[in-house]
């Protein structure tokens, strides 16, 4: 049996606002960045409610100067057992 990682979006949510305030950005910083209209992405991000596209993570790697694998947070000790 292979074991299949899954995301942790609540340490993953907490990682973006570490690295957000880190990196001295307001999440008003970060609506301009991405151009939304209203914060309520980024809020969600960072409340782990979602994640942010593939993109979008791709953008947040760049401007926290961070990996993509820095912002991510799996959470080993939740695996799912996937069958062979």
């Amino acid at each position: 049996m292979d074991m299949i990682p899954m995301i942790d979006t609540i340490g993953t949510g907490r990682n973006i606002t570490v690295l957000r305030k880190r990196a001295g950005l307001s999440v008003a910083d970060l609506q301009d960045i991405f151009g939304f209209t209203t914060p309520q992405a980024i809020y969600k991000w960072q409340r782990g409610t979602t994640l942010p596209t593939i993109d979008n993570l791709v953008v947040l790697a760049k401007v926290f100067g961070v990996r993509m694998d820095d912002i991510i947070v799996v959470a080993r000790e939740n695996e799912i057992c996937k069958s062979a």
